[in-house]
């Protein structure tokens, strides 16, 4: 399984999709915009939404925070993980 948040440093929700993955012992690959000369026009073809966070879960785009939220409570989240897909 493979995760990648793009965020930025200052960004609120980048720091509770974070947290959210520590206390669920995920690991993931953060893909910080800023230090990577990332603009928000490239990140929308990248991922879809121009927004940060941007989360990708085997190799399929899941939206922000609030969508990887309303994916871990509605218990859908353990099963895209346990299934790899």
């Amino acid at each position: 399984m493979k995760i990648i948040m793009y965020s930025a440093s200052w960004c609120a929700p980048c720091k509770f999709a974070k947290k959210l993955l520590n206390d669920l012992n995920l690991s993931y690959e953060e893909i910080d915009i800023e230090k990577n000369n990332i603009s928000r026009e490239q990140l929308l073809e990248m991922t879809g939404g121009y927004t940060v966070p941007q989360i990708q879960i085997n190799e399929k785009y899941i939206g922000g925070y609030s969508e990887l939220m309303q994916l871990n409570q509605s218990g859908k989240l353990k099963e895209i993980i346990s299934n790899g897909n």
